[in-house]
């Protein structure tokens, strides 16, 4: 991480990141027709990795896992790839 302004104010300011597990693409009259215990496949494997975005920049890629220590049993995304500053992921 680039510490070049250690005290910028906005070091501070949460973000919000968004995990994609997948995506469908149903039609409507098959969403109508879905209730509990309804399954909606999706265009990905279990063992695929998730995608993290921040907007509509792809900043990471990684697995699903079980969060530890205090945050136990929570669902967590280990890390595999990051972005670069130039985009590409690593």
């Amino acid at each position: 991480m680039d510490d070049a302004l250690p005290d910028h104010p906005l070091r501070s300011l949460p973000i919000e990141v968004t995990v994609s597990v997948g995506r469908a693409r149903p039609l409507v009259k098959d969403l109508l027709a879905m209730g509990p215990g309804a399954v909606l496949p999706l265009d990905r494997r279990v063992e695929d990795p998730v995608e993290l975005w921040i907007g509509e920049r792809l900043i990471a890629r990684g697995e699903l896992t079980e969060a530890e220590g205090e945050e136990g049993g929570r669902l967590a995304v280990r890390l595999t790839e990051v972005a670069r500053p130039s985009g590409a992921l690593a």
